[in-house]
Order: C-alpha cells, then sequence, then structure tokens
C-alpha cells in the first residue's frame, strides 16, 4: 500500500510513498537507515523498483537504499500527455530526492537507468556524488538488436507467455526463473509509455554517447557488466575506459540482469565502490 500525501508506509521494514511532482505521482520505496549515507537505484525500461528487491538486503547494511518508480512504470502514474524524456524523468528523480531531504547520492543505474542517471548527474552535479552503472550500453551502436518485434498496440496487453519471450535476452543465467511480479509490472504498462520510455533512451544515446556525456561531468564511476549480456554487447564495456579513473567489471556467466541473476556477485563490486565514494550524512 502507498500513500499519496508524501507520508511513509512501514511494511516489512521497508517505507513506500506516493510523491506528488508536477506531472503526476511519482512511487518511492526507502529501506535501510535514515542517517547512513544514499544510495539511489533507478531501474531500467519496462522494469520498476521490484527488480532490486533482490539486492537491497545486501546494501542496507551501510546505506540508506532509495528506489524510485520512474513515471510510466511501477507503481507511479502513467500520464498520456507528459513527456517521457530523459532529461524529464532526472528532472523527476531530482523533485522526489528534494522531497526526500536528499542533499548527496551516489546513483545506480540498471541498463536505460543509467542513462537516466546520467541525466541527473548533468542537472544536479552537486547532487550526485558517484555513479555505477550495471550493464549500460555506451552507445547504440553496441546494442544487440532483437530478431522480431516484441508487441503491436493490437498485442497490448500481453499474456505470461509473450511477456516472457519478450524478456527472455534479459537473463542469461541457467536456469533462472523470472518472477511472476516482474511480468506484472511490464503488463501494468500502458503501450504508450512502454515505446515512449524506448524511445526516449534512443533519443538520448543518439544525441551523445554516454562515456562523452560522463567525461565532461568528471564523476567517479564503476561499471558493472554481465559477460554473456544478450543486449548490449559486453565488450562495448570497454568504451567506459575512456571517462578518467573509471573502473569496470565484468561478471562472466552472467547476462543484461546481474542484480536478479546473482545479487551477491553485483553487490560485491558495487559495495566496494560505494565505501571509498560514500557522503556521510552530518
Amino acid at each position: 500500500m502507498t500513500v499519496s500525501d508524501g507520508g511513509p508506509n512501514v511494511n516489512g521494514g521497508a517505507e513506500s510513498s506516493t510523491l506528488p511532482v508536477d506531472d503526476g505521482d511519482i512511487y518511492v520505496c526507502q529501506d535501510g537507515p535514515h542517517d547512513a549515507p544514499t544510495l539511489l537505484l533507478i531501474h531500467g525500461s519496462a522494469s520498476s523498483t521490484r527488480s532490486w528487491d533482490p539486492i537491497v538486503p545486501l546494501l542496507t547494511g551501510s546505506h540508506r537504499v532509495i528506489r524510485i518508480d520512474l513515471l510510466g512504470h511501477g507503481r507511479s502514474a502513467k500520464p498520456a500527455d507528459r513527456s517521457y524524456a530523459l532529461p524529464d524523468q532526472a528532472r523527476r528523480v531530482g523533485a522526489a530526492l528534494d522531497r526526500l531531504g536528499v542533499e548527496h547520492t551516489i546513483v545506480v543505474g540498471h541498463s536505460s537507468g543509467g542513462a537516466v542517471a546520467t541525466a541527473l548527474a548533468e542537472q544536479r552535479h552537486d547532487l550526485v556524488t558517484a555513479l555505477a552503472f550495471i550493464n549500460t550500453g555506451p552507445s547504440l551502436d553496441a546494442f544487440i538488436a532483437p530478431e522480431s518485434a516484441a508487441f503491436g498496440p493490437a498485442q497490448w496487453p500481453p499474456n505470461d507467455e509473450q511477456l516472457r519471450q519478450f524478456a527472455s535476452t534479459g537473463f542469461s543465467r541457467a536456469g533462472y526463473q523470472i518472477s511472476q511480479e516482474l511480468l506484472d509490472e511490464v503488463r501494468a504498462m500502458t503501450f504508450h509509455t512502454l515505446t515512449a520510455t524506448m524511445q526516449a533512451t534512443r533519443h538520448y544515446m543518439e544525441q551523445q554517447a554516454l562515456p562523452d556525456r560522463l567525461t565532461v561531468l568528471g564523476k567517479p564511476l564503476l561499471v558493472i557488466f554481465g559477460a554473456d549480456d544478450r543486449r548490449w554487447r559486453s565488450s562495448s564495456a570497454s568504451a567506459y575506459r575512456t571517462v578518467p579513473g573509471a573502473k569496470v567489471e565484468l561478471l562472466p556467466g552472467l547476462g543484461h540482469s546481474p542484480l536478479l541473476e546473482d545479487p551477491p556477485r553485483t553487490a560485491t563490486p558495487l559495495l566496494a565502490f560505494t565505501a571509498i565514494h560514500a557522503v556521510r550524512v552530518d
């Protein structure tokens, strides 16, 4: 359950709330002690805060972990008449953090969430202290195009079999089963928000590759990549080495979603990175 006035709803140790911003309500979930350094987690396309569920318990021992459903996703609003451009998504994230009283945060983005994190750092240089990407392709030429189109308007909402086929390239670990909750979160999107958010990521990356944007920002950067990614060529992770001081970690045997496929292996380099760059709360 969420609340609409921005007040917290405590459920199983987590606090969830729905924060009103100019374009619609944004769902936020918080875990861990409020006086610990903040770690913001941003999901990828056709995903939600639920994609972080397995890894969050590994992060809360040392961080205040904040997860946000971007507009159009999860339990946030899904308006048909608002912009889903990445700078606008980043602006909403920044507004939500302001409402929560966050002054500094390390931002972790999965897949296209890394591009949203970059846009946030471009807008709010003082807010973002460091960036960590998990299987975020550096440029569009690293994208592995699907063999066939996912859905048309007439096929929406899709059934479970169609969703599993759509999501199958997001995982590579043998025997991994996509949870029903994740499937339901995709189906809860509208066809418009699904396509508009994906097109927005493409447009942002067409304008300028992420390593070029990051070099100008000068923020500490960690890039984690499942070596068997079926959506972005894992060899492309080396493109981030042009960013001064960037650290790149490849995880053999894992695919596009190592945060779900093997949370402990994903958390290990992330926690080592945040231990160095986290800003303590006064």
